[in-house]
């Protein structure tokens, strides 16, 4: 063969160009819910599950006085809010782990423990950020049947094998609403074997009153493969500040703090987030709000004729008819235009419901208001 000339033009479609490893252009990226409207100015904002009434006026506090501090890094290790997080919920502070948000945990989690080949195992509509990152790390998902969009023990363990490595339960779950009690997630945890870890995702654990309901804490405080994650973007309203934190076995935490970038909570984040823990009355104002208005929007959009799934969140999942013109994208338009932002659920399974957050009494009225026009019973 004739070796092409020094200065011959490179073929540049086939040359050799930089290639993301196997399954990565594959994942679908996670979409956030709506935060606007065509032509709407101010636009009541229900599609993300935040805290209506904003944050604790104590976390705000603290949030400026960071700012003068702006110039040096965090503490990395987070020491006073992992103390902070010791003595509230009376855990071993070198068991935690704090993250960007629970969603840099869960990513931090596969990372850790999936090889290519490796699954995890979750429930058919669980959240998105679970197998996000399993595929990047080339781990295969698993889905387990949801009958009433209420995770099945049993079929969370028939998906179990020799590769298996990890199963996420959100508990209660995201987008449904529901949850499995403690004697449930009692019998998962003792189907599974040693090797799998078991991880309780409770972003929403503290809108739950239910007496049978457990945030797994207690289980995880002896078992060597339960991590229990929370975080504080939805009961203490700090979604911009994405702090999140886990409750893992030593073995765990230490692996995963070997891996965990240096500086992923910022000093205002740490700040806030300590703050925002010390403010229980801010915290019951907000659980108020949602035992208050919870059930109030499943009656009435019950009573206008649609599905409403029992929820132990601060939203509730709806589900709307087949027929044209009164499908779950139709009323997500004719809200939006409203000037009321939900969330469709396509994505997760669930193209014919529509996932409310529990607003101020005003918001909620608007939304059944909206909604009996939507469905023509109004009047």
């Amino acid at each position: 063969m004739t070796a092409a000339p020094d200065d011959a033009p490179i073929d540049r479609s086939t040359a050799d160009r930089p290639t993301p490893k196997p399954g990565i252009l594959g994942i679908h990226a996670y979409v956030p819910g709506k935060a606007g409207a065509a032509g709407v100015v101010a636009p009541v904002k229900l599609s993300a599950n935040e805290n209506i009434l904003g944050c604790s006026p104590l976390a705000r506090q603290a949030f400026v006085e960071a700012s003068e501090t702006l110039g040096a890094y965090p503490d990395g290790r987070a020491g006073g809010l992992r103390t902070a997080l010791s003595e509230h919920y009376r855990v071993e502070p070198e068991r935690l782990i704090l993250g960007c948000g629970t969603d840099e945990i869960f990513a931090l989690l596969n990372q850790v423990f999936l090889e290519p080949g490796d699954n995890i195992v979750q429930g058919e509509f669980g959240f998105g950020a679970y197998a996000i990152g399993a595929r990047a790390n080339q781990g295969e998902v698993r889905f387990a049947a949801e009958p009433n969009y209420r995770i099945d023990v049993d079929a969370m363990l028939g998906q179990v094998d020799e590769r298996t490595r990890l199963v996420f339960i959100a508990n209660p779950a995201n987008p449904t609403g529901t949850f499995i009690g403690e004697a449930e997630i009692r019998r998962l945890h003792a189907g599974l074997p040693p090797s799998v870890v078991l991880v309780l995702d409770g972003a929403y654990a503290e809108f739950n009153s239910d007496p049978t309901f457990t945030d797994g804490l207690d289980l995880a405080r002896e078992a060597e493969n339960i991590v229990v994650t929370h975080t504080f973007s939805k009961l203490h309203g700090l979604a911009a500040l994405r702090v999140g934190w886990a409750y893992a076995p030593l073995a765990i935490s230490e692996a995963v703090n070997r891996v965990r970038l240096p500086f992923n909570t910022s000093t205002a984040g740490q700040a806030a987030a300590i703050a925002a823990l010390a403010d229980t009355e801010f915290q019951q104002r907000s659980l108020a709000l949602v035992e208050q208005w919870r059930p109030w929007l499943t009656q009435q959009l019950g009573g206008l004729g649609l599905e409403v799934v029992p929820s132990a969140a601060n939203f509730v999942l709806v589900e709307f008819p087949r027929s044209p013109g009164r499908i779950a994208a139709d009323a997500e338009t004719f809200l939006a235009a409203r000037g009321l932002i939900t969330r469709g659920v396509g994505g997760y399974g669930l193209p014919h419901h529509l996932r409310i957050t529990v607003g101020l009494e005003a918001h909620n009225r608007a939304v059944v208001d909206a909604l009996a026009d939507f469905m023509g019973t109004a009047g």
